[in-house]
């Protein structure tokens, strides 16, 4: 983000140590960076989130939902308290996020230039069958028809809302738990993606280099999507 221009950037999370350190990794490399701790499963909470950190930082251009709780279990196994905690952060949450950022970005209108835009992190399991996760797909394919519904709504105000669905990619977490054998099995191009490549992306749809997709999900599945 910072390569391409993102002089400020704000995080938002309920992991107070986890935000102190990744603040500290940005800053070390100039950026400017703004943190929150909040709950983002509650609109009030969420909100005054949004607001601290817009607070710090002055009018935000882009929000980026990335926040998600990423479960494995068998789909006859599913309880009522999985399925309220997927829902929570993975649908919830980013709504609540969404409509914050909205409702900041809707006081720079000037069309027909840009206002904002918000990106979503998305997941191919939304778009094949995954009873090993399917409460996580779910809430996935959730967010995709989110992002079309707020694009439409929003247009007006000239903010661009779209989605990135990545597949498994070779996070720290995916090594720990050793899914990297997995996930180059499932791509075309065998191995999995560095975070890096899916990032790429992520910053793109959230810069100024997109002027006018929007209610759009850009899938990088290194040919999962159609394996």
């Amino acid at each position: 983000m910072i390569a391409h221009g993102a002089a400020k950037i704000g995080l938002i999370d309920r992991n107070e140590a986890l935000l102190a350190s990744a603040a500290a990794e940005l800053e070390a490399l100039g950026a400017d960076v703004a943190i929150a701790v909040a709950d983002i499963s509650r609109a009030e909470t969420a909100h005054r989130g949004f607001e601290t950190v817009a607070g710090k930082l002055g009018r935000i251009h882009a929000l980026v939902n990335s926040a998600a709780i990423y479960p494995r279990k068998p789909i006859l196994e599913i309880t009522d308290d999985d399925w309220d905690l997927e829902n929570a952060i993975n649908v919830k949450g980013t709504y609540h996020m969404m409509v914050a950022a909205v409702l900041h970005m809707r006081q720079f209108v000037n069309a027909p230039e840009v206002t904002g835009r918000i990106v979503n992190v998305t997941s191919v399991d939304a778009f094949k069958a995954h009873p090993q996760n399917a409460h996580y797909a779910a809430t996935k394919a959730a967010v995709v028809s989110l992002t079309k519904s707020f694009a439409q709504e929003c247009a007006k105000d000239q903010i661009l809302v779209n989605s990135v669905a990545p597949a498994g990619f070779a996070t720290d977490r995916a090594k720990e738990l050793g899914f990297l054998p997995e996930l180059a099995k499932a791509s075309a191009l065998g191995r999995a993606a560095e975070p890096v490549e899916m990032a790429e992306w992520i910053v793109m749809m959230a810069s100024s280099r997109n002027t006018y997709a929007t209610g759009e999900n850009v899938v990088v599945s290194g040919g999962y999507i159609y394996v």
